[in-house]
């Protein structure tokens, strides 16, 4: 009898064990694809996408077009596909679209670069995670700005971050909503090819659940130098108190970065808020939340080069945006923009 009952005892010990090690495992499935995102991959793509060869990735021009050949490259090599017809990585944003915009006028036609991860659940429901891949040519000496931290810091993260999810869907734990990559052309000239996205979309924008947009995340401002494990978020509470929260929880369970929300302040006289892509999502009231490290002294200028870029950091903000994407893609239900700006 008290044999019985010992191994009536040791399997449901055995069970509870299982039990616990299964939950742990699911636990932990971010976590496994998250550590895909390194510093050294980051750094090899960054020196690429920031060098000679894209001449500053001035928009409409043959850098930039380079550039945008290298985003699909990386997409089809890695056989994440594009959300378009005949698998065309790229949207096309014409001339005429961007010139009554621009700051400066005289556009050629240019292109966001679009790839696509379809939800194992819930599919119509999109995700979207950005960065603007231009920057600014060259300057008046002729010499190349490089742009490596604007914005190629946060261009690269995002390819990273894609690669992470399409391993999880090798292995059968891909998200259940879709994730889309939009890389944008024409921020520089006035966020032009996020507005074209936004009123041109390849989803419906009432099916674009919420926006993670990067730029610049590659760098250490003054204020932060003694403590660099460190993030600025924008926008995350404006439209969904839900959204906040998820990117706080997140973080705290993952990384726990210092989150300095200083540039949120609606009186903070940057304006940041309304100085990136993600406004334009913001503007038809997609949840959003723009990630940025600060500025710095190359801040549109030549000397911003890769390698000056902290790599340890930007491995840190990039798995950080990964794990937001994770949770808001794999949640029950969709979050809710309870600060809607009624229409």
């Amino acid at each position: 009898m008290k044999k019985i009952v010992f191994a009536i005892i040791f399997l449901i010990i055995s069970s509870c064990a299982l039990t616990q090690e299964s939950k742990r495992k699911n636990k932990d499935i971010a976590l496994k694809y998250a550590e895909t995102i390194t510093y050294k991959e980051l750094n090899v793509l960054l020196t690429s996408f920031a060098s000679d060869e894209f001449e500053g990735r001035k928009t409409g021009e043959a850098g930039q077009k380079k550039a945008a050949n290298f985003l699909r490259d990386f997409y089809s090599k890695e056989g994440i596909k594009s959300p378009q017809e005949n698998n065309n990585y790229f949207q096309i944003v014409p001339a005429s679209f961007m010139n009554p915009l621009s700051r400066q006028g005289g556009l050629n036609d240019s292109e966001n670069v679009v790839a696509f991860i379809k939800g194992s659940e819930k599919p119509d429901e999109i995700i979207v995670i950005s960065a603007h891949l231009d920057h600014l040519g060259r300057a008046y000496t002729r010499a190349i700005n490089y742009g490596a931290d604007d914005n190629g810091s946060g261009t690269v993260a995002i390819l990273e971050i894609a690669q992470a999810f399409k391993k999880a869907v090798e292995d059968g734990k891909g998200p259940k909503r879709s994730i889309l990559f939009l890389h944008v052309t024409g921020e520089e000239q006035g966020l032009l090819g996020s507005k074209y996205y936004t009123e041109n979309p390849i989803f419906p924008i009432k099916n674009t659940v919420a926006n993670l947009n990067t730029d610049m995340i590659g760098r250490v401002d003054v204020k932060h130098q003694k403590n660099p494990n460190y993030i600025y978020l924008i926008g995350s509470d404006k439209l969904s108190t839900e959204l906040h929260d998820i990117s706080e929880t997140v973080n705290k369970k993952y990384l726990n970065l210092s989150l300095d929300y200083s540039y949120n302040d609606d009186d903070d006289p940057n304006r940041y808020y309304y100085r990136s892509d993600h406004y334009n999502f913001a503007e038809f009231n997609v949840p959003v939340i723009f990630y940025f490290s600060g500025t710095h002294i190359d801040y549109h200028e030549p000397s911003d080069t890769s390698d000056k870029i902290n790599y340890e950091q930007l491995e840190n903000r990039a798995r950080l945006i990964f794990y937001t994407a994770w949770e808001i893609a794999n949640r029950k239900d969709r979050i809710v923009a309870d600060k809607a700006i009624k229409e």
